[in-house]
């Protein structure tokens, strides 16, 4: 791996030097660099012209500033980390975003390094977070076991795979006596894009795209757990409206709907057509009092899946509310076999 230069080292420290130098940056970063004022000049003059930072007041004593460019990293130990002082201190003076794009990204931040403080059983984590004239992206990277892995320890699942499947619904957690299972779900879809690598396996959420998707990624995020996230800086979103897609909200608050991408319920080229599969499915449906089944990528399902889905599970359950959409001819004529009662 080539060594990084000079001005990209720079690049990870310049937004706070800037808020910490605004009168001597020149003088700052040419003791700090070990080189001299000429050759500093020629950075502070790219990193204007970038949008890095911006100067004012008269050419013989600048006063500098953030520009619309801005970059902030830290490298933390785990143990007796506190997320939103890490938010307060660390990240949140050194961005500008609009209060409802902030609110977004404050919740995000603060929820995915709280699962790295709880749930990681690692020792550090690495945050990235970088803001220019079209979005906000957000890195939370920890050391620890990594979170499919957990998921299907904790379940006692056949495959990591599954684990994925059993987090894009909601509702599920490792530790129910500190969280509700809900920060996952809510937070990819606040964002624009979502991204969760962890144990050689990658599973994206994107506002852009109809569905959720998993895959491989061999040799690639073997250890711990990287998030990744990405909201456009002029998002008009805001998080009350995405909590209200998934409550009765204002009447009820409760997180009593939830969305399952069907395609993320088989691996790789396998139909669905056991019931063994279907168990697997509703695992935990009886949380929900309305499950939108989306069967958006599923060209066919078998009749024993249908009909431990659809007549087994939704007679035993009647509080739970199954509503597919996307089907295809084939779908759609399993589901109503299903639903015609037994003679």
């Amino acid at each position: 791996m080539a060594k990084p230069s000079k001005f990209e080292g720079l690049l990870r420290s310049i937004t706070k030097d800037v808020v910490d130098h605004p009168r001597d940056l020149t003088r700052h970063l040419s003791e700090r660099l070990q080189i001299s004022r000429v050759a500093t000049n020629r950075y502070i003059t790219r990193l204007e012209t970038e949008g890095w930072i911006a100067r004012s007041g008269p050419l013989t004593h600048p006063v500098f500033s953030l520009g619309y460019m801005r970059r902030v990293s830290h490298l933390y130990d785990l143990d007796g980390l506190e997320e939103d002082i890490v938010w307060a201190r660390d990240f949140m003076p050194y961005f500008n975003l609009s209060p409802n794009v902030q609110h977004i990204v404050n919740n995000g931040f603060t929820e995915m390094l709280n699962n790295a403080i709880d749930h990681s059983a690692g020792k550090s984590v690495f945050i990235w977070a970088t803001q220019n004239e079209d979005d906000f992206q957000l890195i939370i990277s920890d050391d620890g076991v990594g979170i499919f892995a957990k998921i299907a320890a904790a379940l006692n699942l056949p495959d990591m795979r599954q684990a994925l499947f059993e987090l894009s619904k909601g509702k599920f957690t490792t530790d129910p006596s500190k969280h509700s299972g809900e920060g996952v779900f809510f937070t990819s879809r606040m964002f624009d894009s979502f991204q969760i690598n962890a144990n050689g396996l990658q599973f994206s959420h994107s506002n852009h795209l109809p569905n959720d998707w998993l895959r491989e990624t061999k040799g690639v995020f073997t250890e711990g757990t990287a998030v990744m996230m990405q909201i456009a800086a002029e998002s008009e979103r805001k998080a009350a409206d995405v909590y209200a897609q998934f409550t009765n909200a204002p009447e009820d608050f409760d997180f009593s709907k939830t969305v399952v991408p069907m395609k993320l319920a088989k691996f790789g080229d396998e139909l669905l057509v056991s019931r063994s599969q279907a168990k697997r499915l509703i695992a935990r449906f009886d949380r929900f009092r309305t499950v939108i089944l989306d069967f958006d990528g599923v060209q066919e399902i078998g009749q024993a899946f249908a009909d431990e889905l659809f007549r087994v599970y939704a007679n035993s359950q009647p509080n739970v509310e199954l509503l597919p959409k996307n089907m295809t001819t084939q779908v759609e004529r399993m589901w109503l076999r299903a639903r015609l009662p037994v003679m």
